[in-house]
């Protein structure tokens, strides 16, 4: 028989483990005997308690719940029926023990509008037993005054804090215009529903979701009825021994998951202590910590607790998450690659090896990984969900629409099911079936923001104004739990914003469609910066009412009829636009963005071939003299036409003597109008703005002071270790340019923009040999950027500051390896100038002996010019995003103005910016592009038999009208 100490210990190695079904029959047994003893009985006590032992260590629960990285959620089971009488037979009260799962089966999916990352609250998290709390409450009674730890309150702080509505901070600096609406409840959210484990539940709103990480799933269908017995017990050993390491980690994972983690922590490290070898509490303490965001720590208590089990697959899976989640994918490819070695039947840890795996660019191991994770369990729904997003984010669309079926086939209230297929139809250019999916998932979690913010998108972009505003409104009314989600919530103010002033427009024709001309350059600053809109409440007048907006006449029901010419315009712009689809990973084929280019390129080549016929007639009537056209054209640049929308709502504080980038130039002698190179260029600008109005598409010399400070595009090949799926691919090309810069300027600059000397040849030779980001940034010697060059056809000699190649040092093992813009106002007069000599060479190609020809050969020159004016767009990106395809859909309609028609489709895994930013003269490009592209070039004038797109789709209703209509 056990001694007195030795029962102690087992009870509380029982309960520091929450093995609590031997704990119960110890005490049981414990307080039976004393019972038994008291009444002089010693046989009988001696009995029951060897009794219930015996038991107690034949009959183990295996109840071992996995804390979760950043998020321990308390939540009390108010179904669950605690007993507190004691009992003093030797009888113990029935248990009902909670269903354990893995920890990855609570991990909803990855968001998928930025780089992927698996960090969603699951709500079937949020539960506390309530002998967990008893635990707590109970060693605060026996060991006397015990500090009360502070609790996170819910809003407590930013960004790991949770925030304020946004519509309440807003509405004090200047009352928004709104919508009378009927606000969604969001006091409770509808958890999604698992038909195999869960049932919906409600968010208790004391719950801190600001970590965005869940503790393991027990389920709420039964009820946890454990006797405060326990909580005793461990209260009654830390009163005689408060030093008693077992105890203190009982009591520790008591007060983790009331969410007390630096009390968790405190007991924990107590026990480590007390003693060291206590593996237990090395990671209990490392898990806790990782909720606190202490990842190094985490790390280290893990590591320290694989020493004492070296083959523990639960510490290797427990490590290998907070690895994932800490962005360290490396070392979280290897402990969950050893964990599955050991555990071959974890689906938990294959599905994080596959997220894993796919963050560094392994995606066929990241898709066998998931795989693998569902012959385990084929009804696995974050297995399935995981790899739905993979195959999303390599734009193979057929498979992940498969994946959808599946998961909502296993449960069709599942909420991120309909979301993800909401967004990858949006990303798809189907706005009208992506509402259908999004009002679904809404209707079963009405605050989730990003469902919400998607749908007011989606009804912005078919002008369905009243219900955008709606739910950018609800967007705005909720209280949310991180950044990201914040960010969201400042998206959905401009976006409003936005949507009025189109909503204003929606009648008048489309030329007075103008959001670089109307709206003030500080509001889209902070747009385009996705930062908070206090600032811009007080400095910047809103824009009216949706009532007010449209006072001066609803959506016209022409604007949505179809006629023989809208037809005939959509069936040639379906085919000509199907030419910007890039064939990489990552590039979604977008049906909507397709219509837009090719109505775009049909509408430039109508203007464009306007204007090259007034100019030919000129060059005739004044003989040979291109030399006069060009010196006027410069001239004529400068003199844009103002907007005609200044002073009012929501407009730009730009004086009248601004140019206005969508003016057409007016030849005042012989009145006729001639377009800039600024003016073909946006045309292609505003179709796009209007075609996804939730991208701030805008020209960055429109925007306020940060113009002045270089304020331009930014795109990440990396990001840590994570490789971004659209561009990583370009990743080695650029790498080489950026030694080829280094060894042609013998310097890079820092962060700070000093000059770091690289003439000394071991330093250029230590770069000439690097093949990774690592073994260049240690050749340097620390963080720089250095620029690429555009030799000039404008200045004989001169070199244009190209791309700017940036590394960063990001972590200990990362780097964040990217490609940037800055649009400073010197660099911006110097391209300017050489787009405006590109588009007058091109203009003297075709509109001499060449003008209106069909002979391909005789063409050559005017092809050379397009590609080379495509060159240096590419390289100036002029635009905060979108330069990419404005590009291509200008290029479209300058070939098709001098008769040329693309047949082919760009090939597979080539990105036509890259070429231009990678290569530093437009000679070479044009030798590197010329190969695939000219060959599929067909000489053709089909497109003059089409109807004017100006008249044919006059209003700003009538394009969003031909943009939103699909035949299914």
């Amino acid at each position: 028989m056990a001694s007195g100490n030795s029962e102690r210990a087992e009870l509380a190695k029982f309960c520091s483990s929450r093995n609590w079904s031997k704990a119960i029959r110890i005490l049981d047994s414990l307080l039976a005997r004393h019972a038994y003893s008291a009444l002089g009985r010693k046989d009988d006590a001696v009995f029951v308690w060897k009794q219930g032992y015996d038991v107690a260590l034949n009959q183990t629960a295996d109840l071992k719940q996995l804390l979760e990285l950043k998020e321990l959620l308390p939540k009390e089971n108010t179904n669950g029926n605690v007993n507190h009488e004691e009992h003093s037979t030797g009888s113990p009260a029935p248990v009902s023990v909670p269903e354990v799962h893995n920890i990855s089966e609570t991990e909803t999916a990855k968001d998928p509008d930025k780089l992927k990352d698996n960090s969603e609250v699951s709500s079937e998290c949020n539960y506390m037993s309530g002998v967990q709390k008893k635990l707590v409450h109970e060693s605060h009674v026996h060991n006397g005054p015990v500090e009360k730890v502070k609790e996170t309150k819910k809003f407590e702080s930013k960004p790991n804090g949770t925030y304020k509505k946004l519509s309440s901070e807003l509405e004090s600096l200047n009352k928004p215009s709104e919508e009378p609406r009927n606000k969604p409840n969001t006091s409770k959210v509808s958890s999604k529903s698992n038909s195999k484990n869960s049932e919906e539940i409600e968010w208790n709103d004391s719950v801190k979701k600001n970590q965005k990480v869940c503790v393991a799933r027990i389920s709420n269908t039964k009820s946890i009825s454990l006797d405060f017995r326990l909580s005793r017990g461990i209260a009654e050993i830390l009163k005689e021994d408060p030093n008693y390491p077992e105890a203190l980690i009982g009591r520790g994972t008591a007060y983790a998951f009331q969410r007390e983690l630096d009390a968790a922590i405190a007991d924990f490290t107590k026990a480590i202590d007390t003693n060291p070898s206590a593996g237990e509490a090395w990671k209990r303490r490392g898990q806790a910590r990782a909720a606190l965001g202490d990842s190094a720590g985490a790390i280290d208590d893990l590591t320290k607790a694989l020493e004492f089990e070296p083959d523990s697959a639960d510490i290797l899976h427990e490590r290998g998450i907070v690895n994932f989640k800490f962005k360290d994918f490396g070392a979280a490819v290897k402990d969950l690659s050893t964990c599955v070695k050991i555990d071959r039947g974890n689906k938990s840890a294959y599905t994080y090896l596959g997220l894993s795996l796919s963050s560094i660019g392994e995606y066929k191991r990241a898709e066998e990984s998931h795989k693998k994770a569902l012959e385990f369990d084929h009804d696995f729904l974050e297995a399935w969900t995981h790899l739905t997003q993979l195959y999303q984010d390599l734009a193979n669309t057929a498979k992940a629409f498969e994946c959808l079926t599946r998961i909502l086939e296993i449960d069709a209230r599942y909420a991120k099911a309909y979301y993800l297929r909401g967004l990858l139809r949006h990303g798809m250019g189907d706005h009208r079936n992506a509402i259908k999916d999004l009002s679904m998932a809404l209707s079963l979690e009405s605050s989730n923001v990003e469902s919400l913010y998607l749908r007011a998108s989606c009804h912005h972009a078919l002008a369905q104004f009243k219900e955008a505003v709606k739910d950018y409104d609800a967007a705005l009314d909720l209280e949310l739990d991180s950044m990201e989600k914040f960010v969201l919530q400042c998206l959905a103010f401009y976006q409003k914003e936005i949507a009025l002033y189109t909503a204003s427009k929606i009648n008048s024709e489309f030329c007075w469609f103008d959001i670089d001309g109307d709206i003030d350059p500080l509001f889209k600053e902070y747009w385009c910066k996705r930062l908070h809109p206090k600032d811009v409440c007080e400095k910047v007048y809103r824009q009216p009412t949706l009532r007010d907006s449209l006072k001066k006449g609803k959506l016209r029901k022409q604007d949505f009829a179809m006629t023989k010419q809208k037809t005939t315009l959509i069936h040639a712009a379906d085919s000509i636009g199907q030419k910007i689809q890039y064939k990489c990973a990552g590039f979604l084929p977008n049906r909507r963005q397709h219509r837009m280019a090719g109505m775009a390129a049909i509408e430039i080549a109508q203007k464009v071939s306007r204007t090259w016929r007034a100019l030919q007639a000129e060059m005739k009537n004044f003989g040979k003299g291109t030399g006069k056209y060009g010196r006027r054209a410069r001239r004529k640049e400068t003199a844009n036409m103002t907007s005609q929308n200044r002073g009012g709502p929501g407009c730009s504080t730009s004086t009248s003597s601004d140019t206005s980038t969508s003016g057409i130039l007016e030849d005042r002698p012989s009145t006729r109008a001639m377009m800039s190179w600024q003016d073909v260029y946006s045309l292609a600008v505003k179709w796009r703005q209007i075609s996804e109005p939730c991208d701030p598409v805008v020209w960055i010399n429109k925007l306020s002071e940060e113009f002045n400070a270089g304020f331009g595009s930014h795109t990440p090949l990396m990001l840590g270790q994570a490789k971004v799926v659209r561009y990583f691919p370009n990743f080695n090309r650029t790498l080489n340019a950026a030694k080829a810069a280094i060894k042609e300027k013998k310097h890079a600059c820092s962060k700070a923009d000093a000059v770091i000397n690289l003439s000394d040849n071991s330093k250029l030779q230590d770069i000439a040999c690097a093949e990774s980001c690592s073994a260049l940034h240690k050749a340097v010697g620390e963080d720089f950027w250095v620029s690429t060059w555009c030799n000039s056809k404008a200045f004989e000699g001169k070199q244009l500051e190209g791309t700017r190649i940036t590394l960063l040092k990001s972590g200990e093992r990362g780097f964040d390896f990217a490609i940037r813009t800055p649009c400073t106002p010197s660099r911006w007069n110097e391209f300017d100038t050489e787009m405006a000599m590109a588009w007058e060479a091109l203009c003297n190609a075709y509109c001499g002996e060449t003008y209106g020809s069909t002979d391909f050969n005789a063409l050559e020159n005017v092809r050379d010019a397009i590609m080379r004016m495509t060159y240096y767009w590419y390289n100036f990106m002029p635009l905060s995003r979108g330069s990419a395809v404005v590009g291509f859909v200008v290029l479209l309609g300058l070939f098709l103005a001098a008769n040329m028609e693309l047949s082919e489709n760009i090939p597979e895994g080539l990105q036509v910016d890259w070429e231009a930013i990678l290569t530093f003269s437009p000679d070479s490009f044009l030798e590197s592009v010329k190969k695939w592209l000219y060959p599929s070039l067909k000489v053709t004038t089909s497109w003059k038999d089409y109807p004017d797109i100006a008249s044919t789709l006059s209003t700003t209703g009538s394009v969003i009208a031909v943009l939103s209509s699909y035949n299914n």
